[in-house]
């Protein structure tokens, strides 16, 4: 039996919606043997998150050593690097080792609205971690930290999505879950542009939702598929778990990883 498998390198989540917990999940759903290196402690449920403890990088630095020296991975997701000296450490880590297909989901504000990043780790993220991902996946509100630009319509998304690849990416995926209409995503390989639509699903249990994208694209990645085959794949695997969301707790609930697999 092959078996396939991706690191995650983000943050925990002890209401196990999103972070390191939704990319185990995703990962499990997918067919691929998940392995993780914390980045930071977050006490946080579906309402919000209460506290927040940053991880010293050389224990980042040696979860990942641990990981790669024994088991390996086909795939690496980024999640929330809350500090410069965490975004170096990872990005150094990835170079050492020779890391490939790179998931950089740039995590700044959760779902609940909290900061969950340092303002001066963004200047680290666009010069020392993008350049070495095969795939950005911020939504509208990050690309703006990430580009400086104020994004209002289509044509500032392309604008964003070029100034990205022009940091060094492969290519970026800047969803638009946070607008207004249809939930449409954009992908852009560094040549051509690709609309990804699907119609607006109404719930308030999105908790999770941008880490389980960028793990499922992740995992696909992991199991060889190439990359636009993967973003395609991934778009589809969200929507269904948005779809089959469910409450959790009193705020937003989780996306449902496990929806193949066992009901509401």
């Amino acid at each position: 039996m092959k078996i396939y498998k991706a690191l995650t390198i983000a943050g925990s989540d002890s209401g196990a919606g999103a972070g390191i917990q939704a990319d185990l999940k995703t990962f499990a759903a997918l067919g691929v043997y998940g392995t993780s290196a914390i980045t930071a402690i977050t006490a946080q449920n579906t309402v919000g998150v209460t506290e927040i403890l940053e991880l010293a990088p050389h224990i980042v630095a040696a979860q990942i050593d641990a990981v790669i020296d024994d088991i390996g991975a086909q795939a690496v997701k980024t999640g929330m690097l809350a500090t410069a000296p965490i975004i170096e450490t990872v990005a150094e880590k990835i170079r050492e080792h020779g890391m490939v297909n790179v998931v950089v989901d740039p995590v700044m504000v959760a779902t609940s609205g909290d900061l969950l990043i340092k303002k001066n780790a963004v200047d680290a993220l666009r010069t020392r971690l993008i350049p070495l991902a095969t795939l950005v996946t911020p939504n509208v509100a990050e690309a703006n930290a990430l580009t400086g630009l104020t994004i209002t319509n289509a044509r500032d998304i392309r604008r964003a999505a070029q100034r990205i690849v022009d940091m060094g990416a492969q290519s970026v995926m800047i969803k638009g879950g946070h607008r207004r209409g249809p939930a449409i995503d954009l992908f852009f390989d560094g040549k051509k542009f690709r609309q990804l639509r699907t119609q607006r699903i109404r719930t308030i249990h999105t908790h999770g939702t941008g880490c389980t994208l960028s793990a499922a694209i992740a995992a696909f990645l992991a199991r060889g598929e190439k990359l636009e085959s993967a973003v395609m794949h991934a778009k589809t695997y969200i929507t269904a778990a948005i779809r089959k969301g469910f409450a959790v707790g009193s705020g937003h609930g989780p996306v449902h990883h496990f929806f193949r697999y066992w009901g509401k």
